[in-house]
C-alpha cells in the first residue's frame, strides 16, 4: 500500500452534504415503509428519490429495499431512509435549504456511510462518476454552509478524500500487476505478458476515466495473463496432471457400487 493509503484516517464513518439537481426518479413507499418501484402494484404513498440517492444505493452494493425512517409528508422529497450492504450502511436525509423546496435544486442530501473505508471510498468515488458533476458544489453555497453548518472547502475535501483514496487503491493495484510483468519480462511467456500490459494499459484509462468496474475487469485479465506468463505456475499445473494421470493408471478399474436398494 502506498503511503499516501496509509495515512488516510480510518474512521468508520463518513458523513458528506450533496446538492440536489434531479428530484427523479418517482418511487413509492409501501405499508412497511420500504422503498419500492413506482410500478409496484400494492398501495403506497409517492417519493422523489433524486439523483443522489439514486446513485448512492445502485453503488452501495447488493442490499434489501431501503427502509424510511421518516417518510415524506406533503412534500414528497423530504424525507429520511436507510439501507445496508454487507459490511456497509448508509443513511440518507433529504431536507430542502432554500426556497420551501419548491423545486429539487431547492434540495441537499445528508449521506452518513458506515463500514470499511475501502468500500466507503469506492462507493463515493462511483457516485461522483456516475453523476457526472461535483455534488458537492451547492447551488447557493451561503445558504448549503448555512444549514450544514460546513465551508465549501471542507464539503470538497471530506468527498475528494474518500475518492482520492479508491482511486490511489486502484492505481495501487495496477502498479503490483506492472512490476510482476516486470519480474516475468525474462522468463515468462511472451503472448501472456503482451496480453497482461496490454489489459494494464486499458485499466489505466479506465481509472482516469473514473470507471471502476472497467478497472476491476481490465485487471481481471492482467493477472490471469500473468498466471498463463508465470513459468512456475506451469509447473505447478503440470505436476498436478502428473498426479492425476498417475491415480487414474493405478485405478483403472472403479468399482461401482449400487446405493438405489438402500
Amino acid at each position: 500500500m502506498s503511503p499516501e493509503l496509509a495515512s488516510f484516517p480510518d474512521a468508520s464513518a463518513s458523513v458528506l452534504f450533496a446538492q440536489v439537481l434531479d428530484g427523479d426518479p418517482r418511487m413509492k413507499i409501501d405499508g412497511e415503509g420500504y422503498l419500492r418501484a413506482e410500478s409496484w402494484p400494492g398501495d403506497g404513498r409517492s417519493v422523489f428519490l433524486g439523483d443522489v440517492a439514486k446513485a448512492v444505493l445502485r453503488f452501495l452494493g447488493p442490499h434489501d429495499p431501503p427502509q424510511f425512517s421518516s417518510e415524506p409528508g406533503y412534500d414528497e422529497q423530504r424525507w429520511e431512509l436507510t439501507s445496508s450492504s454487507g459490511d456497509v450502511s448508509v443513511k440518507i436525509t433529504s431536507d430542502s435549504y432554500w426556497g420551501f423546496g419548491l423545486i429539487a435544486k431547492c434540495f441537499y442530501n445528508k449521506i452518513e456511510i458506515y463500514g470499511p473505508l475501502s468500500l466507503r471510498a469506492r462507493c463515493i468515488h462511483d457516485v461522483v462518476a456516475s453523476l457526472g458533476r461535483n455534488p458537492w458544489e451547492p447551488f447557493w453555497i451561503s445558504r448549503f454552509e448555512r444549514v450544514t453548518g460546513v465551508k465549501s472547502e471542507e464539503h470538497h475535501r471530506d468527498w475528494i478524500s474518500l475518492v482520492k483514496w479508491a482511486s490511489d487503491d486502484m492505481g495501487s493495484q495496477i502498479g503490483e500487476l506492472e512490476e510482476r510483468v516486470a519480474q516475468l519480462s525474462s522468463k515468462g511467456d511472451r503472448e501472456s505478458l503482451t496480453r497482461a500490459k496490454m489489459a494494464l494499459e486499458e485499466a489505466t484509462a479506465a481509472l482516469v476515466d473514473r470507471n471502476a468496474p472497467a478497472v476491476e475487469r481490465a485487471l481481471g485479465r492482467a493477472n490471469s495473463a500473468l498466471i498463463e506468463a508465470d513459468p512456475s505456475t506451469e509447473v505447478l499445473s503440470s505436476e498436478h496432471a502428473s498426479i492425476e494421470v498417475k491415480v487414474h493408471n493405478e485405478d483403472d478399474i472403479i468399482p461401482f457400487v449400487d446405493l438405489s436398494e438402500e
